[in-house]
C-alpha cells in the first residue's frame, strides 16, 4: 500500500499441555514456551510496531509467591526488546545456577516467565494515545488467584459509551474511556460474580476456605463469565485472556470480523491472529491450524481440557476482506492464491485502458505489499496474450507470411520492477516546500525500460486510500520516464467509508474517493444532498443504533465508480505531470470472487456488519461537517 496505515493488532497464545520436565527433556530447553511465543509474536511483527508486551502465568504455586509475570515495551523494536530481557533474565539464573537451572521445578519456582501459560500482544495504536499503559497484556490483579485477570486483544468496540454507562451502574469507575478499560473490567466484574457464587455455595457445604480457593479454581464456569460479558458488546474483536489459577480462553467476535486461529496436540495449544505464523512456528501442514468459529470462544481449562464454546449466537459471517487484501502476511496459501486472483480479475480492465496495445505496455507494481497481485496481473496478460495468438493463427483463413507470424509469435508482455521504495528518509527537514521535495524520493524508478512518449506504463498497487503518495512521489518518479500514459490500479475497491473495528481509517476526510464525490456534487449543483446528509447524521445520533442506516451512502449514490475513479485521477495528478494518467480501481464483484469467504467489506460498501458500524459512520461524517479531526469512536 502506497499510503500507509496502522491497522490492528496481532495476539499469540501458549498453553503447555504437560509439565516444563517434559519439553526438558525432549526439546532439551525448559524455555521451550516462551522460545515459541516469541517466534509467534516475530512472525506477526506486521501486525504491530508501535509496542508489545507478553505475560505467563504458572501453576500450583505456594502462596506468597509471585505465578503471574508481565513485561510490555515500546517502539518497533518492542517484540527483540522484551524478549532480550527475558533472555537476559534466563542468562543470568543458569550463569548464577548453574546445577538449580537444570531442574525444571527449581526454575518455576524462583524464575518469572517460566509458566505454563504464555500470551503476547502486538499493538498497532489506533487511539492516537501511544505510553506503556497502552501495551497489552492488561492485568486485573487481586489477592484471590482465581481472581486474577490477564487480557489481551485485537478489537474495537463501537460502543463504548454504552459500556460504560454499565460498569457505571454497577458500581464501577473506570479511570479512562477505552475499549480495553471497559472490556477488562467487564470480563472482571462477572469474573469476580462466578467467584462469589461459587465461594457462598462451596461456604454453605462447610468447606474451609482454603477448601474453596482450590474448589472455585476447578468449577469456574468461563463460558458464563463470557457471556454475560460481551452480551452488549458491538465491534470486532479477538480477545484471549487468563484467569490467575490457570483457565484461559480466546473468543472471536459473532461475524468473524477479526481473525483467530489455533492448532492442539497433546502436548500444546497455541492460538495466533494468523495461520501461518503457527504452521512456520511449529512445522505443521495447513490442515491442521483451524480457525475459531465466530461467537465462540476456545477455553483450556487448567486441567488440560480444552473446548469451542459459544457465548454469542453467530451472525452472518463478515471476516475482515482487509486481511486478504493487504493486512494477513501473504505467505497464507489462501491469502495469497486471492491476492493473485485480486489481479488477475483486473485484467479486462487493464486491457480496455490501454486499447489492447500490449506491445507499448510496461506493466509493474508499486512495492512491497501489491508483489503479489502483480503477479495475478502477470498471469492475466500472459493468458490473454497466448489465447490472442492462438485465435489469430488457427481462425486465419489465408496463409500466413513469415513476417506476419514472427510479428504474432513476438508479441510479449514487459514485466518490469519501475518502482524502488528507498529507505524512509530522515524527516530532519521543518520548511514544507524542502520537506515535499524530500517526500518526493521515497520512491525511485528504474531507468531506460519505458520509450519517450510511446509507452503506456501500468502500475499496481493493493489500495489506494487518500492518494497523497500517488501525488507526492510515485506520479512525479514514473513521469521522468515520459510516458505516454500512467494507469494506476488498485487491486481493491475505492475506501469510500470509515472502520471502526480496528483499522485506522477512521476520518472521512482521509479518503480521496470521499473528496472526489464531495467535488462531483458541488460540481453538478448537487452540494445540497451535503448538508441533507448532515442533517439526518445528527438526528441518527438520538436513535436507537438499530434503527440507524448508513446514511453517507448518499453522498455517492448519484455517481458511477467511473466517474468517481475520473475525479481521483484529477484530485491525485501533480500539477506538473506531463502524461495522461488514469485510475482504475478493483469492482466489489470481483472483490468478492476473489474473496469468497471473507464477505467484510463496509471499507468499499458501506455495509456495515454490526449496528454500532452506521452510528460510527454517521458520525465520522459528523466530525467532518464540523471540522473536528477526531476518531467517531474510543479504542485500545
Amino acid at each position: 500500500m502506497s499510503d500507509a496505515i496502522k491497522h490492528e493488532c496481532g495476539i499469540a497464545l501458549i498453553r503447555l499441555l504437560k509439565p516444563l520436565s517434559y519439553y526438558q527433556e525432549k526439546y532439551g530447553t525448559p524455555f521451550y514456551g516462551i522460545n515459541k511465543l516469541y517466534l509467534l509474536m516475530e512472525k506477526q511483527h506486521n501486525r504491530g510496531q508501535d509496542g508489545a508486551g507478553i505475560a505467563t502465568i504458572k501453576f500450583d504455586v505456594k502462596p506468597g509467591n509471585r505465578y503471574i509475570s508481565r513485561y510490555r515495551a515500546m517502539g518497533s523494536t518492542a517484540v527483540a526488546d522484551i524478549f532480550e530481557y527475558v533472555q537476559k533474565k534466563f542468562a543470568s539464573v543458569q550463569k548464577a545456577f548453574p546445577e538449580e537451572s537444570k531442574d525444571t521445578q527449581w526454575l518455576k519456582d524462583n524464575v518469572s516467565f517460566t509458566g505454563e501459560v504464555l500470551l503476547g500482544h502486538l499493538r498497532y495504536g489506533t487511539h492516537g494515545k501511544n505510553s506503556i499503559e497502552s501495551c497489552h497484556p492488561f492485568l486485573r490483579q487481586n489477592n484471590w488467584m482465581s481472581r486474577n485477570l490477564v487480557v489481551a486483544g485485537n478489537f474495537n468496540m463501537t460502543n463504548v459509551d454504552e459500556l460504560l454507562q454499565q460498569l457505571y451502574e454497577l458500581g464501577q469507575h473506570p479511570k479512562e474511556k477505552a475499549d480495553t478499560v471497559t472490556v477488562l473490567e467487564k470480563i472482571g466484574h462477572f469474573l469476580d460474580d462466578e467467584n462469589q457464587d461459587l465461594f457462598d455455595q462451596f461456604k454453605k457445604e462447610g468447606h474451609s476456605n482454603i477448601e474453596i480457593s482450590s474448589l472455585i479454581a476447578k468449577n469456574i464456569d468461563v463460558t458464563k463469565i463470557l457471556k454475560r460479558s460481551a452480551k452488549t458488546w458491538d465491534g470486532g474483536y479477538t480477545i484471549a485472556g487468563i484467569f490467575g489459577h490457570g483457565d484461559a480462553f480466546v473468543m472471536r467476535d459473532p461475524a468473524g470480523i477479526r481473525p483467530a486461529f489455533y492448532y492442539q496436540d497433546e502436548e500444546i495449544l497455541v492460538v495466533a491472529s494468523e495461520r501461518p505464523v503457527i504452521q512456520t512456528a511449529f512445522n505443521i501442514p495447513i490442515g491442521a491450524v483451524k480457525e475459531i468459529k465466530p461467537g465462540h470462544a476456545l477455553i483450556a481449562k487448567k486441567d488440560g481440557t480444552v473446548s469451542q464454546e459459544m457465548f454469542r449466537q453467530p451472525v452472518e459471517q463478515r471476516s475482515c476482506s482487509f486481511e486478504r487484501i493487504y493486512f494477513s502476511r501473504g505467505s497464507d496459501a489462501d491469502i495469497y492464491q486471492e491476492r493473485k486472483e485480486l489481479g488477475r480479475l483486473l485484467v479486462p480492465q487493464v486491457l480496455e485502458s490501454v486499447k489492447n496495445n500490449i506491445k507499448n505496455t510496461v506493466f509493474s507494481f508499486i512495492p512491497n505489499t501489491a508483489e503479489v497481485s502483480y503477479y495475478g496481473l502477470m498471469d492475466g496478460i500472459n493468458a490473454y496474450v497466448r489465447d490472442f495468438q492462438k485465435e489469430t493463427l488457427l481462425n486465419r483463413s489465408e496463409k500466413i507470411s513469415d513476417e506476419e507470424l514472427d510479428e504474432i509469435l513476438s508479441i510479449k508482455p514487459r514485466f518490469e520492477k519501475l518502482n524502488v521504495k528507498d529507505a524512509k528518509l530522515r524527516t530532519f527537514i521543518t520548511q514544507d516546500a524542502d520537506r515535499t521535495d524530500m517526500v518526493q524520493h521515497v520512491y525511485d524508478t528504474t531507468y531506460g525500460i519505458v520509450k519517450d512518449h510511446e509507452d503506456t506504463i501500468v502500475a499496481i498497487d493493493d489500495s489506494i486510500v487518500r492518494g497523497t503518495t500517488l501525488k507526492q512521489s510515485i506520479l512525479t518518479i514514473l513521469d521522468r520516464l515520459n510516458p505516454k500514459k500512467i494507469v494506476i490500479v488498485s487491486s481493491a475497491p475505492q475506501i469510500r467509508y470509515p472502520d471502526c473495528y480496528g483499522i485506522d481509517m477512521s476520518r472521512m476526510g482521509e479518503f480521496v474517493a470521499f473528496e472526489a464525490a464531495i467535488n462531483l456534487l458541488k460540481q453538478r449543483g448537487m452540494a445540497h444532498i451535503i448538508d441533507e446528509v448532515y442533517q439526518k447524521c445528527v438526528l441518527s445520533m438520538t436513535q436507537d443504533v438499530n434503527d440507524i442506516d448508513n446514511y453517507v451512502k448518499a453522498i455517492y449514490a448519484p455517481f458511477t465508480d467511473e466517474e468517481i475513479s475520473e475525479e481521483i485521477a484529477r484530485i491525485v495528478r501533480p500539477h506538473h505531470l506531463k502524461a495522461e494518467l488514469e485510475v482504475i480501481y478493483q469492482t466489489l464483484d470481483n472483490l468478492h470472487k476473489a474473496c469468497p469467504d471473507h464477505k467484510g467489506d463496509w471499507y468499499f460498501s458501506g455495509d456495515y456488519p454490526t449496528p454500532g458500524g452506521n452510528k460510527i459512520v454517521n458520525k465520522a461524517y459528523m466530525n467532518w461537517i464540523e471540522g473536528k479531526n477526531v476518531r467517531a469512536y474510543f479504542s485500545n
